[in-house]
């Protein structure tokens, strides 16, 4: 009996860059993973961490880029990759990942993940593998109540969890040296 996946159309990144543009869609191995509008409680959680973000960089080499920002974890010159993922947030910094002016062409220093019940399967499984396989150096994973923070060490994740429901002091985040975020609790 042939395998149903086998048989499922694939694309590149040559034919997501076809897609109309208010088709927001991730490429997992080629397949096309389509993407609805995140709740309030989610928005509110990345409008917030973006602005620490951007504060605590602000003069320093990276850049975060917010959803929706295409990385190409696994970037080839011909466009023949088949992996094209849309973080929440995103830190590069490494200015020639973002070259192109189009999306980052290789693996962020660091991303941030906020958890929905429609996508938390496959952010915690699937898109961690990756980021882990691309030296994503620290991701974090941010449900109602628990952060899942992951280091990259020798090529593995190292993984924390952490409850920051009543914790208003800052986490560090190891990949990029003297910041720390508060992770919004009382989000409705």
């Amino acid at each position: 009996m042939a395998d149903p996946v086998e048989n499922i159309e694939r694309y590149t990144y040559a034919d997501y860059t076809t897609f109309p543009e208010d088709m927001k869609c991730e490429l997992i191995n080629g397949i096309i993973h389509m993407m609805s509008s995140p709740s309030l409680r989610h928005q509110r959680m990345v409008r917030d961490l973006t602005v620490q973000l951007s504060g605590l960089l602000e003069g320093k080499h990276c850049e975060v880029m917010v959803s929706p920002f295409d990385v190409r974890l696994f970037p080839e010159e011909d466009n023949s990759d088949n992996f094209v993922v849309i973080p929440d947030l995103s830190v590069i910094c490494d200015p020639g990942k973002l070259a192109d002016g189009k999306a980052c062409r290789g693996a962020p220093d660091f991303i941030i993940e906020i958890l929905s019940p429609a996508t938390m399967k496959r952010d915690l499984q699937v898109k961690k593998q990756l980021y882990e396989k691309a030296g994503v150096r620290e991701c974090w994973f941010i449900d109602q109540e628990v952060l899942y923070k992951c280091i990259l060490e020798n090529g593995s994740y190292s993984e924390t969890e952490l409850s920051y429901l009543f914790s208003k002091e800052p986490i560090q985040v190891i990949a990029l040296p003297g910041i720390s975020l508060t992770i919004p609790a009382d989000l409705a």
